[in-house]
This record gives C-alpha cells, structure tokens and sequence, in this order.
C-alpha cells in the first residue's frame, strides 16, 4: 500500500515538468515532507471546461485535490479515509473506481514514499516497525498512477456553490520492485513519461488498453533508507524526517 509519501515541489516546477497550462496560484500548497491521507495533495489532471464539450478541448490542470477517494454514490466523505489506494489487478472492476478508471485518471507528484518494515531490536528482542523513505536514485518525480472523483454535498443547496463540491483522489499500487520489494509487498505505481498523455487524455477510455499502461510500472532504480520513526505522527513536518538513521 501506500499510506505516506512526501511532495516538496514547487507548482512552477510540476507545471513545467507535466506540461500543464492552467494552475492557480491562490491554490498553492506548502512542500510535505509527511503526505498523509486526507490531506490536499497536488495532481495532475485533463479536464474538459463545462462550457466546451468538445474533448479536443481538453486542457492539463495542476490543481490540489484531497487524498482519499470519495466516490458520487458515497453518503459520507469520510468513506474517503478507506480508499487511499487501488489496487491495480482488480481498480477496473471495483465499484468505487471502475468509472474513474475509464474517465478520471491522474498523476500524482511525489518525491518518493514510506514504507514500514517490522524489525527485531538487538537489546531486547522486541519487534517494531521501522519506516523507510523509499525513492528514486536519479532524484527525478514520481509520477504516480491516480484517479479522482467528484463528490457532490447535498447539505448544499446550489450546485454552483464551491461548497457543494469536493473532489478527491486514490493512488494505484501493485507489486513492489527494487528496493521497496525488500521492505514492503506492495508500492505506489508510477508511470513514466511517454505514458503521461494516455493516461491524463479523458477520450481514452477502453479499460484494457488502459491497463496496459500500468503494466509493467515505471522502471529506473529505487532506493532505500531507514529514517526517523518520527515520521510516525502526522504532526512532524520537516526535511529531518528524510534523515538517514540506524535500524
């Protein structure tokens, strides 16, 4: 699964780096070095404006969606606290995803992500987990595999309220590989750069050819280091949390 991951980029960065052409600067996050589910998180998204149907027309948005996927049909948001993850075998026939698989498909910056890996301590032979910060080598982005939905409050009277609205987002994840293959059984899936405007292009919407794309996951080598178990509490936010420690 994927329950951290950290995201420090600037938007100026994201923008260029995904060719997008519309973002707000008002909607700007702050970097985090401790990601975790409900918080906003940037995606990368293809969006096709109201007033123009036509999908020819669609345009890359960078925009903060929330972490944890809502589904329409959900009588509660807090449903979205359980779906921060897909799982790629069966994320085409699961209920709440097989219709943002077809329609709404995202990418997910990431500078990298933690995983937990249970350990023996010398001293005293107890277990605990220890979490690793698992990232690429070469220190370029993540761009992880994401779809997102529109959830629609009906304590809100006016669809043209910005209140009514909430829109939130899942990551997909597989089999781990490399370095997060020692730690942990399953890993974000990223996908790589030649992928990015088939998965993003809303008119692209046959599931197998689909899955195609997520199979095999972006290569490139990942690396893996025990850090602070301070990463631990949400509440610790900070470059230190990326700091080498022993096991």
């Amino acid at each position: 699964m994927c329950g951290r991951y950290v995201s420090t980029r600037s938007p100026e960065d994201l923008v260029q780096h995904f060719r997008a052409t519309e973002w707000h600067p008002e909607e700007a996050l702050d970097p985090s070095w401790n990601v975790a589910p409900t918080d906003d998180v940037w995606a990368v998204l293809e969006r096709v404006p109201r007033e123009d149907r036509d999908a020819a027309s669609a345009r890359r948005e960078l925009r903060p969606l929330r972490w944890g996927l809502v589904p329409s049909w959900a009588k509660d948001p807090r449903t979205g606290a359980r779906m921060i993850n897909a799982r790629v075998e069966t994320v085409h026939e699961k209920p709440a995803f097989r219709r943002a698989f077809v329609r709404h498909r995202c990418l997910l910056p990431a500078d990298g992500f933690y995983e937990w890996q249970q350990v023996v301590a010398e001293d005293t032979g107890r277990t605990r987990k220890q979490p690793y910060f698992i990232y690429p080598e070469d220190g370029e982005v993540m761009a992880l595999a994401g779809l997102y939905a529109y959830w629609r409050d009906p304590r809100v009277a006016r669809d043209d309220d910005p209140a009514a609205w909430l829109t939130t987002c899942t990551i997909i994840t597989t089999e781990a590989t490399d370095a997060a293959g020692r730690i942990h059984p399953r890993m974000p899936l990223a996908l790589t750069p030649d992928h990015y405007d088939a998965w993003l292009d809303p008119r692209h919407q046959d599931p197998d050819e689909l899955r195609e794309l997520l199979s095999p996951p972006a290569g490139g080598h990942l690396d893996a280091r025990p850090v602070s178990p301070a990463v631990n509490d949400v509440r610790n936010n900070g470059p230190e949390l990326l700091a080498e420690t022993a096991t």
